[in-house]
């Protein structure tokens, strides 16, 4: 019931700060919400101190979180923290607390086209994603992608392996430059760290160095059936651009790199220590990439 109270005082209380002639009445928000107006305003009217008391300590609470995502989290992933941690506290009421404490997550930049580079011939590689970024365990399906990051010495460029069940970066390489043998590096971190299906798949643009006849025997020799969207088409491999777009976001656009040693070095450690361990994804329902396989592990042992 508190919840839906907060959403009433917090709509009301934005829409009146705004001066907004369309602000829906307290009375029509009560009904359609199915509380009672009496009850809203009982709510509201408790004494002052306890409700302020419990609101600064909310408060409290968003701006660790907050911190603690390097200021990137908005209310949806700080309100998981706190239900992880226990606190009660709505959706709504942490929104409105950011909105008082001037909390606002980075915001990305506009996007642009990454290194798609097609050979101009037609290849015989299926798409067997078709945008469905799911699987129903770790190993089964993985995308790919490559993107670069600017440093005072030049490019450096970030080839990647990310696990549709988990969402982690489970394998990863960068070099200098975007030959062939960078993807081949981040597919061979991933099946020498983790446990990959028989013919599992792996899913990425159709990249000259992708549809390679090199890169072809590689995934072969690992197993891996090869997959490959539309020429041009960002959204057949939507969720290998959705990690670069959170690591341009919330890492590399906020820091100048001296070297490509300094950028390798920021770069791991976002993945390892922040994407994979500790951010949460609203595409796992809030939870971290190690949450959601460490459930996976603790199924397969019940069964």
């Amino acid at each position: 019931m508190n919840d839906k109270f907060e959403f009433i005082d917090a709509e009301y209380a934005t829409t009146s700060i705004a001066n907004n002639e369309d602000a829906f009445p307290i009375t029509k928000m009560c009904a359609w919400l199915e509380v009672s107006r009496s009850g809203f305003y009982e709510w509201r009217g408790r004494p002052e101190s306890a409700t302020a008391r419990r609101r600064e300590e909310i408060k409290a609470w968003v701006l660790f979180f907050f911190k603690e995502s390097d200021e990137t989290y908005g209310y949806r992933r700080i309100h998981a923290d706190l239900v992880d941690e226990g606190v009660e506290a709505g959706p709504e009421l942490v929104r409105s607390c950011m909105r008082e404490l001037g909390l606002e997550p980075c915001q990305p930049r506009p996007w642009r086209f990454g290194l798609t580079e097609g050979d101009g011939l037609e290849h015989a590689i299926p798409d067997l994603v078709q945008r469905d970024f799911t699987a129903e365990a770790p190993g089964l399906k993985m995308v790919g992608d490559i993107t670069y990051i600017e440093t005072w010495e030049g490019w450096v460029y970030l080839a990647t392996v990310i696990d549709c069940h988990t969402k982690a970066v489970i394998g990863w390489a960068m070099d200098d430059n975007y030959k062939t043998p960078l993807i081949e590096k981040a597919i061979a971190m991933a099946a020498r760290n983790h446990d990959l299906a028989d013919q599992a798949i792996f899913h990425s643009d159709r990249g000259s160095n992708y549809t390679s006849s090199q890169f072809a025997k590689t995934l072969k020799r690992h197993n891996l059936r090869q997959s490959v969207g539309r020429t041009g088409i960002c959204y057949d491999n939507a969720m290998a651009e959705s990690f670069f777009a959170a690591l341009k976001n919330e890492r590399v656009h906020r820091t100048q790199y001296p070297t490509r040693a300094h950028a390798y070095r920021d770069v791991v450690r976002y993945i390892e220590l922040r994407y994979n361990s500790r951010r949460r994804h609203s595409g796992l329902d809030y939870k971290t990439p190690r949450q959601v396989h460490n459930e996976y592990l603790e199924r397969q042992l019940a069964a």
